[in-house]
C-alpha cells in the first residue's frame, strides 16, 4: 500500500470515527465510563453548586427555566430555557436554549440555542470533558451548515466542515496548528471526491488527489448522457474542464503554478 493509499484510508477512518461519535453508536462510552470535567464528580451528592451553565438565563425573570432528569441521571442534568416571542395573537413560548450534562458529573458540557421558530441556531460542546469547548456547530434554517472542531486541544478549531442541505460538501484541515487550512477535502453526494494538499504550508494547494472510481463513474454518466442527447438529434458542446478552483473549491484553496493533479 503506497503513501497516497494510506492517506485516503486515514481520511475514511477519521470520517467513520467522527460519524460514530456524532450519531452515538452502540459502542459509545456510557456516562459512568467517560472522564470527569475539572470540578465535577460522578457522585451526584457531590455535584458542584455551579454547573457552569452556558445558557444566559440568570437574573432574567422574563425567561422560564425547566430542569429535568435525563436517562441514567439521579438528579436534573437537562436545563431548558423558554422565551416569549411576539405580541397579541402571535405571542408564543419557544425553547431558546437547552444545555445538558451528558457525562453526569454535575458540569454542563453541551449547549444549543434556538431562534423564535424553535429552529437550532448554534451549539457548543466539550466532547472530551476537559472543561473546554472543542466543537462548534452553526445551523441555517434549523439544518447543520458548519461544524468546527478542535482536535489538538488548543481551544481553537483546526477542522472545518461545511454542509449544504444537510449533506457534507467540503472539509478544511489545519495540520500544523497555524490556524490556516492546509488540507481541502471535496465531497460529491456525500462521498470524498478529491483532496488538495498544501505541502509547503504557504496557503496554496501543491497536489490534488482524486477518487479515481468516483471520477470514472462521473465520466461514464456524462458520456451516457451525451450519447443519449446526440441520439435525439441534439448537438451539444463539450463541457468545460473543471479545475481545482471549481466544483465548490473554497477561494483559499487556489492551486499555485506547478501544482499537480493525481
Amino acid at each position: 500500500m503506497n503513501g497516497r493509499s494510506v492517506f485516503w484510508l486515514g481520511v475514511f477512518v477519521s470520517l467513520g470515527t467522527a460519524g460514530a461519535m456524532a450519531c452515538g453508536g452502540d459502542k459509545a462510552p456510557t456516562a459512568a465510563k467517560t472522564p470527569t470535567a475539572p470540578g465535577g464528580s460522578k457522585d451526584p451528592s457531590k455535584w458542584p453548586a455551579d454547573d457552569r451553565s452556558m445558557c444566559d438565563w440568570r437574573n432574567k425573570p422574563e425567561l422560564e427555566v425547566s430542569e429535568t432528569v435525563g436517562p441514567g441521571a439521579l438528579k436534573p442534568n437537562v436545563r431548558r430555557v423558554y422565551k416569549i416571542f411576539g405580541e397579541g395573537e402571535n405571542r408564543h413560548k419557544t425553547l431558546a436554549c437547552r444545555e445538558i450534562d451528558t457525562n453526569l458529573d454535575g458540569i454542563k458540557d453541551v449547549v444549543r440555542t434556538f431562534n423564535n421558530k424553535g429552529e437550532a441556531l448554534h451549539e457548543e460542546a466539550d466532547r472530551d470533558y476537559d472543561g473546554r469547548i472543542d466543537v462548534w456547530l452553526n445551523f441555517v434554517d434549523g439544518r447543520l451548515a458548519q461544524e468546527d472542531v478542535d482536535t489538538n486541544h488548543d481551544g481553537k478549531p483546526d477542522v472545518w466542515k461545511f454542509y449544504v442541505n444537510g449533506q457534507l460538501q467540503r472539509i478544511r484541515r489545519d495540520r500544523n496548528g497555524d490556524g490556516k487550512p492546509d488540507i481541502w477535502e471535496m465531497y460529491s453526494k456525500g462521498r470524498l471526491e478529491r483532496i488538495g494538499t498544501d505541502e509547503t504550508f504557504d496557503g496554496h494547494v501543491d497536489r490534488w488527489d482524486r477518487d479515481e472510481q468516483l471520477k470514472y463513474e462521473a465520466d461514464t454518466a456524462e458520456r451516457k448522457a451525451r450519447e443519449q442527447t446526440e441520439d435525439a438529434g441534439v448537438q451539444t458542446q463539450s463541457a468545460p474542464t473543471i479545475g481545482p478552483q471549481d466544483a465548490g473549491a473554497p477561494a483559499d484553496a487556489g492551486a499555485k503554478k506547478g501544482a499537480t493533479a493525481k
